[in-house]
């Protein structure tokens, strides 16, 4: 699941591939950028910038891209047969020691590394990121207290690289419906700072955990389980979709919960 996790290990591996190589081929597959050729540029660094990758070269360019639901970066040598079929291959950077090739990216785009704002300003602050701050997080959040908490968890204008799976994590581990209002939840920094573990957590390791365990069947709470008893009380998780549409989200993802765990919240009350 490319959350932000994954694609903190993706530019860590890119990072330590591509860092100070010199791409002698380029081949970006992508009507837009089909004339654009990097090759004689140096790698300078890759870094995530919650779930958006960016790759930086000499000359002040960046490529820009989003794994989205099924991107990925693979690492080869010279000659190495390649996992993706080549249909779905957007971006080939070859150097003499590596082969770095991205399949099923989205939001390609190469720009200058100053403009990189353009792209990626409007996010929150990453979760994984060196300049990650809580309290702008939460304030963020509070911002707009009747949305529902799990459309503002996926915002990825108020913290980034939350997914899917996380924000079912996150809610199930702070025992919140995911139609609570952000402004009823009772312990917004509590909630932020749980999210922030979970990734640190995950963030080395190709088995998402969010138990503790990296058992079958019983390496998430809630996420994926519709159906199955809750690990916690034995109730059957319950799953349904959740947005509308709002900017900043995934329009109708499905969310999961426990009913008993987290409990719908009570209706505002009236006049009396």
């Amino acid at each position: 699941m490319p959350e932000g996790d994954v694609v903190f290990r993706t530019a860590a591996r890119l990072h330590a591939a591509l860092a100070g190589q010199r791409i002698v081929k380029s081949d970006l597959r992508h009507p837009r950028l089909a004339l654009v050729d990097l090759s004689g540029r140096t790698v300078t660094e890759a870094v995530p910038r919650g779930k958006h990758l960016l790759i930086r070269v000499t000359g002040g360019i960046t490529l820009h891209s989003h794994l989205k639901m099924d991107g990925n970066w693979w690492i080869y040598r010279p000659g190495q047969r390649w996992r993706s079929p080549g249909h779905q291959v957007r971006v080939v950077l070859t150097t003499d020691e590596v082969v770095a090739v991205g399949s099923r990216l989205h939001d390609l785009e190469v720009i200058s590394t100053d403009d990189e704002s353009s792209l990626v300003g409007h996010l929150g602050p990453d979760l994984l990121g060196p300049d990650w701050d809580p309290e702008e997080a939460v304030r963020r959040l509070r911002a707009t207290p009747r949305r529902p908490i799990g459309l503002a968890l996926l915002d990825q204008r108020n913290l980034a690289g939350i997914g899917n799976l996380y924000r079912a994590e996150v809610l199930f581990l702070r025992g919140v419906h995911p139609e609570t209002p952000a402004g009823d939840v009772a312990d917004l920094p509590a909630m932020v700072n749980t999210a922030h573990r979970l990734l640190f957590a995950n963030r080395a390791r190709v088995e998402q955990s969010t138990t503790g365990s990296l058992l079958r069947g019983q390496e998430r709470y809630a996420y994926g389980r519709r159906g199955r008893p809750c690990l916690r009380c034995g109730t059957r998780i319950r799953s349904g979709p959740l947005g509308s549409g709002a900017e900043g989200t995934d329009a109708e993802r499905t969310v999961f919960w426990c009913p008993a765990c987290q409990p719908l919240p009570d209706p505002p009350k009236g006049p009396a």
